[in-house]
């Protein structure tokens, strides 16, 4: 646990410009996009396709990748036949600085796949840092591109992904869109789905806010209007900026919508279906929720709304804990329930989880 989560970003020394970069160029009419250019601070180009026009890419598909270069191709195989449909283009964010894994596995994906996509390098570790690298590249290198769909490395996408977000934005007019990160879970394993990997919502239509950048359709004009870092660096490695990023756009007066049918498949490795990480991930969502809350009311009567928020749902945990075991049979989901009100009360503290501080554990 750390107290009071910080923006103190700990960077590499910078990188040579073509370190570590493959033998794959792009041709002359994007120059701009060669290997170790630095196209913003701390964001450096490592491969762009051949494929790839900037002024004819409507749709960019941000994918951040930290050390899963194998699942990163399967993503890349399971959105590359939706591309030519939306005019659209992959942007690929590796976030590790170092090993370059996932970049290397995705221009060699590009490449003899003949898809147009962009990778770039984000120098400073974190997941808010990656995001927002993969949005400077689009807002300040992609300029026909209107609309920012998000997928992780470790989720795959339903035949259909983007053509369900494009529809339910269209449908509603929504500025952002998402849709479900269905958990695959390892063979083997059943029962209840544990409430820390439900989708927020369950019928398609406008909702009243998103939560996870996981599986969302952002329009350009949204980044336009939100000021840059879009995702605060304080969430790197607690998670939770793309809550704190969307909790702001609702307060600028953005609308979302929410479509069932925009399947994203998350695979859970087994480690994440252990009790100590389902708890601290409780804990962190619990604390996480307490400080976004309290950062969207400043103030003293704002400060003192989310306390009292905070110690009432402390106090009904308990009852909400039975309510959840009478529903659906399982003692984890109970417990989650008492999990989320004591971690609202150490947010309240400035106590949270840095879960994502130790790639390995997570």
């Amino acid at each position: 646990m750390t107290k009071d989560a910080t923006s103190d970003i700990n960077t590499p020394a910078p990188l040579e410009p073509g370190a570590n970069t493959v033998p794959f160029q792009p041709g002359a009419e994007i120059a701009l996009f060669s290997p170790g250019t630095e196209i913003t601070s701390g964001v450096l180009v490592y491969a762009a396709s051949t494929g790839l026009d900037p002024a004819a890419a409507r749709l960019a598909v941000l994918i951040p990748t930290f050390k899963r270069p194998a699942h990163l191709v399967e993503t890349l195989v399971s959105i590359a036949p939706q591309l030519a449909a939306h005019d659209a283009a992959f942007v690929i964010v590796e976030n590790d600085a170092d090993g370059r894994e996932g970049a290397k596995a995705a221009a060699q994906f590009l490449e003899a796949h003949d898809a147009p996509g962009l990778i770039v390098v984000a120098v400073a570790p974190g997941n808010c840092n990656a995001y927002n690298a993969g949005f400077a590249a689009i807002t300040g290198h992609l300029p026909q591109v209107q609309e920012i769909a998000i997928c992780d490395d470790d989720e795959t996408a339903s035949p259909q992904w983007l053509a369900e977000l494009t529809s339910v934005r269209d449908d509603t007019g929504a500025d952002i869109a998402g849709g479900p990160q269905v958990p695959v879970l390892p063979e083997g394993v059943g029962g209840v789905i544990h409430p820390v990997f439900r989708p927020a919502h369950s019928a398609t239509g406008p909702v009243d806010m998103l939560y996870s950048s996981g599986n969302v359709l952002i329009g350009r004009h949204v980044l336009d209007a939100m000021p840059a870092p879009w995702l605060d660096p304080m969430f790197n490695f607690t998670g939770g900026g793309d809550t704190d990023f969307f909790t702001r756009c609702k307060l600028a007066g953005f609308r979302f919508a929410w479509s069932t049918e925009a399947i994203l498949h998350e695979s859970v490795p087994p480690r994440r279906l252990e009790p100590d990480w389902l708890r601290a991930r409780a804990l962190r969502n619990g604390a996480l929720s307490a400080i976004i809350e309290r950062r969207a009311k400043p103030g003293m009567a704002g400060r003192l709304m989310v306390l009292a928020k905070s110690m009432a749902l402390l106090g009904a945990s308990p009852l909400r804990a039975l309510a959840a075991y009478a529903r659906t049979g399982s003692a984890a989901d109970a417990r989650y329930r008492i999990d989320i009100g004591l971690g609202r009360m150490m947010g309240e503290l400035g106590w949270i989880n840095e879960q994502y501080r130790a790639p390995e554990k997570n």
